[in-house]
């Protein structure tokens, strides 16, 4: 079953705890894009997003079973479970990730960067339909301040970006679907979260996606498993980068977070991907860090920490009364 009252109201009083890992799992979100180009001179865009997903699923399985054994509340789904878990696994995974994947390669990075930084602006609002979380002014400013800093930081990515170029209308398009199915799949398993845990919620919508997935590698873009004799090591590294630690770690850690955090708050901390983007350029590929890039990095900083510490004090604050 998801996480108790007691249990929420204990959680939200480690705003650190939460900030961290929700960074670590932006941490790995940021290096996406690395390794999709890694694989692009093997595998179109369909079969990039959903064959590590494949892995991804067939792994969580064993994780599945061991946590419904060792909870003697688990709830067998039904068919309205099922139909949720569908309805999460299309209109969320595979809207999501085949938009962003598939939308990048029709259009620039850039514009794929400065679109995704709808995502916690369009779960803000989805939260707010869907789940009836408030708009509060805290979180109002501190998604203002976040954003000042993101644009910061893109300021490279808004000289190069194109958005009503008729040649990558599409591409935008599409990445801005993936956004949508993006922000539309964390709010939607948040409420899930009063029935089934996280890791439940997780593995059976993956099972769902990868399931939907399949006429798509058969028919649009047909796959052959003789791809793989075509890998060298960057390519297997970049393969199970995205099985293990796209798919998997990170989206189980914030899916934790996400039983003590409103989707809203958790989502402010996508900010942190640009972030971290320009830390691993830097790193990885010695890339100079601009004055902007410094700035934009300790704003984002900034406002996500204050989202954190401020509202999981407001929450432990009314959890006690």
């Amino acid at each position: 079953m998801a996480a108790t009252p007691t249990s929420i109201a204990a959680g939200r009083a480690h705003p650190l705890r939460w900030f961290a890992l929700l960074a670590l799992a932006n941490l790995v979100w940021a290096a996406q894009g690395t390794a999709v180009k890694f694989l692009d001179r093997q595998m179109g865009p369909i079969a990039i997003t959903f064959v590590p997903f494949w892995l991804t699923t067939a792994l969580m399985i064993p994780l599945l079973i061991r946590t419904r054994r060792r909870n003697p509340r688990a709830v067998s789904p039904g068919l309205r479970d099922w139909a949720a878990f569908l309805v999460a696994g299309v209109g969320g995974q595979v809207l999501a990730q085949l938009g962003m994947t598939w939308g990048i390669t029709r259009s620039l990075a850039s514009n794929g960067a400065i679109l995704n930084l709808l995502i916690p602006v369009i779960s803000t609002l989805l939260a707010s339909v869907l789940l009836g979380e408030r708009i509060t002014p805290l979180r109002a400013i501190c998604f203002g301040i976040g954003l000042v800093g993101v644009l910061l930081l893109s300021a490279e990515d808004l000289r190069r970006s194109s958005f009503l170029d008729s040649k990558m209308l599409e591409g935008n398009l599409m990445i801005l679907a993936g956004c949508t199915g993006s922000a539309f799949y964390n709010v939607f398993c948040k409420g899930l979260m009063r029935q089934f845990q996280e890791v439940e919620i997780l593995i059976f919508s993956y099972i769902t996606a990868s399931m939907a997935s399949v006429p798509l590698l058969i028919w649009v873009e047909p796959f052959s498993f003789r791809i793989f004799e075509q890998f060298d090591a960057r390519s297997w590294a970049a393969f199970a980068f995205l099985a293990v630690f796209m798919y998997g770690v990170s989206m189980l850690l914030f899916f934790h977070v996400l039983q003590f955090l409103d989707v809203s708050v958790a989502s402010a901390s996508l900010y942190l991907v640009p972030f971290f983007g320009i830390i691993l350029g830097a790193v990885v590929l010695g890339e100079r860090l601009s004055p902007l890039a410094l700035a934009g990095s300790a704003v984002v900083l900034t406002s996500t920490l204050l989202i954190m510490r401020y509202e999981s004090r407001e929450n432990a604050s009314r959890s006690s009364h």
